[in-house]
């Protein structure tokens, strides 16, 4: 919300400041506000092609989850560093994590940067631009000459879309906002009230509605990262499945200071009915439209010269890769070239996933690593029965022995990471660092060069296998219990690569099984947080978490630094946050800066902040 009012007065300003030069049309239109250039509302809307632009560059405000110079977010950290997957250990004065959030200093004074209000840096800025755009657009576009009736309306369908998903993402983060349902007049009065959170998960989902009859369900190849009608229904059952889960839909509210602009402030069952409806009808149209499918290691775009290695592509190619067949909404913020991901690959080795993460996934044969993921002392890491990650083979880095996303996801003992040789996690590594949890990760960043060479890069704000899970969450708790459809869905998911089956289930392991299925499949994807919050985790919150030394002892060659085969493990605590010993409810939702507050326009702050 930081930039709320600067945002709100260079909508009124923008109609009176316009100049009569020349608009500048491409990359150099393309990285600036149009009205800037001293282009009109009347050249921006005289034909098709301005017009395109107008809307394109709504589209460049869209998420964008990975960090980089676009969104950099509390230092170039994944909000995965917040929660039970992943720890930071660097303490630059940039870095959210370590001086926010694991010291419990951050408060409504805190205004720095990237430091600003959880994954800050402009967040609520950038959607409130894209809202901006978006609106000039739809009050605009009907003055285009040369547009037929079926693409204006397609295109007013993938505005109301983008603003949806603005809202979608400030719901998440503080909660009910104001909610700006035209462009602003320069003659306007500059209040503009808090919305409800009722009125908020409202309104995105009356504009998702409004949008998807005239979408498309999928498009071609030369214009994918359009918004499709596929998009919005998987968007529609996202924010009603979080709606409806118990922080905000209860009747004992989540916090004491909690209101009607923070949650329900009561507990609804026709709540989880919406969301099940919402995946109920995704399912029907898929059904009726196909095209949307997982990718298998079937696939003949996928190689690999093992079984394993034919899971791992499969599944990288549904988060990763452009294209497909899974990915519902993708964002192009960052650019085209994988350079973008530069300064984050240069801070892999401040940050890694811990001990807790990497238990969730099970072995190969999908069966629980071990019982309990959040105690490492449920396997013999001194004499182990099995090995963790790899049998040895007479190569480098031997046969791996768990689910196949643990590898695409992170970094592991003896693997290959980022430029085609052994990662440097085991302590006689060259280049060790002891200021780590042992892992690092490994999705998005991947093996090798060749990986990410030629692989237009993206962000995949939601894709097919959330949507199933999703739906498979809202039968469970809708029906009290899983039924045959949501072992269809979560089983899909496990199966793609290579897991067994999940049956015989209550609600509450089922419910179990989920959250840790939805962390295995979609780790570093922004989702982890939110699954935490909006089940209020405090557990999970407040646990122990822990990283892993491990040494190589044998190799092939004999060099056990460079190319270990064999290895010790020892599992050790990491440094407790804030949170173990003094939790707080407020954490759910993010602190309001008190100079916004100061402002005066409407905006309210969040329950204990």
């Amino acid at each position: 919300m930081k930039k709320i009012t600067l945002i709100l007065a260079m909508l009124a300003v923008i109609f009176s400041t316009f100049s009569c030069y020349d608009l500048k049309f491409g990359d150099e239109f393309m990285g600036e506000q149009p009205e800037s250039s001293g282009a009109t509302l009347d050249t921006m809307f005289s034909s098709y092609a301005n017009a395109e632009r107008v809307l394109n560059k709504a589209y460049t405000y869209l998420p964008y989850g990975i960090p980089t110079s676009v969104d950099s977010k509390m230092g170039n950290n994944t909000i995965e560093a917040l929660t039970d997957l992943h720890r930071s250990f660097r303490n630059n004065v940039g870095d959210g994590p370590v001086n926010l959030y694991y010291s419990g200093v951050l408060d409504a004074t805190t205004e720095s940067g990237n430091q600003t209000y959880l994954f800050g840096y402009g967040r609520g800025g950038r959607q409130y631009s894209a809202i901006r755009y978006a609106w000039i657009y739809l009050e605009n576009c009907d003055r285009i000459p040369d547009v037929s009736p079926d693409v204006l309306a397609e295109r007013k369908a993938e505005a109301k879309m983008i603003i949806a998903i603005s809202y979608a993402e400030m719901l998440r983060y503080v909660g009910g906002v104001p909610l700006l349902k035209r462009s602003i007049n320069v003659n306007d009065e500059m209040v503009f009230p808090r919305n409800t959170f009722s009125e908020t998960v409202d309104y995105i989902v009356q504009l998702l509605d409004e949008a998807i009859p005239d979408l498309k369900w999928s498009w071609d190849t030369n214009n994918d990262g359009r918004m499709t009608s596929a998009g919005a229904m998987a968007l529609k059952l996202r924010v009603l499945l979080f709606a409806a889960s118990p922080t905000f839909n209860s009747n004992e509210p989540f916090h004491p200071e909690a209101d009607e602009y923070s949650c329900y402030m009561n507990y609804d069952a026709s709540r989880w009915d919406r969301a099940l409806q919402a995946g109920k009808d995704f399912f029907d149209a898929l059904e009726d439209n196909g095209y949307y499918a997982l990718i298998t290691k079937d696939d003949p775009s996928v190689t690999g010269t093992t079984e394993h290695d034919r899971y791992r592509h499969a599944f990288r190619k549904a988060y990763y890769e452009r294209g497909g067949t899974e990915v519902l909404i993708s964002s192009r913020a960052a650019g085209y070239d994988v350079s973008a991901y530069s300064g984050f690959m240069g801070e892999r080795y401040w940050v890694g996933p811990t001990l807790n993460y990497a238990n969730m996934f099970p072995w190969a044969d999908g069966s629980e690593f071990i019982p309990d993921p959040d105690d490492p002392s449920g396997f013999d890491w001194a004499n182990p029965r099995k090995q963790p990650f790899f049998t040895p083979d007479g190569n480098t880095p031997g046969t791996p022995t768990r689910d196949p996303r643990l590898y695409e996801t992170i970094a592991v003992p003896g693997d290959i990471y980022i430029n085609g040789t052994v990662a440097p996690l085991h302590t006689n590594a060259d280049g060790y660092d002891a200021n780590s949890s042992g892992f690092q990760q490994m999705k998005f960043l991947l093996q090798r060069n060749t990986d990410r060479d030629g692989v237009p890069i993206q962000w995949s704000y939601i894709r097919l296998a959330e949507v199933m899970l999703s739906y498979a969450e809202a039968i469970n708790e809708c029906k009290n219990g899983p039924d045959k459809t949501a072992y269809e869905m979560v089983n899909a998911v496990r199966g793609r690569v290579g897991l067994s089956e999940l049956s015989g289930l209550s609600k509450d392991q089922f419910r179990e099984a989920l959250l840790k299925e939805r962390a295995c499949e979609l780790g570093f994807e922004e989702v982890r947080w939110f699954d935490l919050v909006r089940y209020g985790r405090e557990k999970d919150f407040r646990k122990q978490l822990y990283g892993l030394r491990s040494t190589g002892i044998a190799s092939v060659d004999g060099n056990v630094n460079a190319s270990p085969t064999e290895f010790s493990f020892e599992p050790y605590p990491l440094s407790d946050r804030y949170w173990v010993n003094t939790w707080d409810t407020k954490w759910y939702l993010a602190p309001i800066p008190q100079s916004e507050l100061n402002k005066n326009y409407g905006m309210t702050q969040n329950p204990g902040w």
